[in-house]
Parts: structure tokens; C-alpha cells; sequence
């Protein structure tokens, strides 16, 4: 999805670069994306997910990134609580998605090698990227999880 986490940006909001993660549910399970690229980032897992672009919504950009990195059609459901620090000038929100009907099974297109659906039980049992480990904790505390 992006690089590196940093502790706080020092980019003034309108100079952002707003990156949008899916925290995409399926039958009480979650959708996890492991990086192959870039090599930094590689063999780490994250929520799916990419860039909004220049007078863009950032739920179109998230139905959009899902159709381009994994191939499915998705539609956002809520904004999950915070916003993290990536890299400066980016920052990452998340947004609970759902699948919709007849949208093809979820395969690795840009960047990710391998898709895996967790449980709840199996949450933890992947390496999340650092940037995506307060947004997994916040869907690990929702209800819709």
C-alpha cells in the first residue's frame, strides 16, 4: 500500500498525500494482502489498498484500488476511527468494505503475491505492516468483526 511508517508527519494537511486501506469482510473474516514489492516491504502483510488521486473521493479511491490491485469490486462501508502516519507526505485511513454480489474471488494483481482470509483467531498470525497494525486493531475491536 505505501511505505514506511513514521511517528508523526511533518507535512502540513494540505500537502498530505491521502492513502486509503480496505478493511475488507467477508463472513466474519478479514482480507490480508502480503507485499512482494517493494523489496523493503516484501513478505509483510497489509490491508489492500493505494493513493487517493487529485479530486478524488477516497471511497471511490478505495473501490478503485481494489479493482486495480486485486481485481474485485467492493463497496466501502465506514470510515474506521484514526488516521496513521506513513511516510511523510502520506497518511493512511481505513474504510470497512464488503464484497459485492457476483464480484470474481479476490487475486494478487500489483505488489502482493498472496491473499489470505483471516479470522478473528488467525488476525495476529500474519506480520502486519507497522502502519496497518492500529487499523487492525481497530477492526479487531468492531462490532462488524
Amino acid at each position: 500500500m505505501t511505505p514506511e511508517t513514521t511517528e508523526t508527519p511533518n507535512t502540513p494537511e494540505a500537502e498530505r498525500i491521502l492513502v486509503v486501506g480496505a478493511a475488507l469482510l467477508d463472513g466474519g473474516r478479514l482480507l490480508a494482502a502480503r507485499r512482494s514489492a517493494p523489496a523493503e516491504l516484501a513478505g509483510r502483510w497489509e490491508l489492500p489498498g493505494g493513493k487517493v488521486e487529485a479530486g478524488e473521493r477516497p471511497e471511490d479511491a478505495l473501490v478503485r484500488e481494489l479493482r486495480e490491485e486485486l481485481g474485485i469490486d467492493a463497496e466501502p462501508v465506514a470510515r474506521v476511527a484514526g488516521e496513521w502516519p506513513l511516510r511523510a507526505p502520506y497518511v493512511l485511513r481505513v474504510w470497512t468494505a464488503r464484497l459485492l454480489p457476483g464480484s470474481p474471488a479476490p487475486e494478487p494483481l500489483q505488489d502482493h503475491d498472496e491473499l489470505r482470509w483471516l479470522t478473528p483467531a488467525e488476525l495476529w498470525a500474519v506480520p502486519w505492516l507497522e502502519q496497518d497494525v492500529a487499523a487492525v486493531r481497530q477492526i479487531e475491536a468492531s462490532p462488524l468483526f
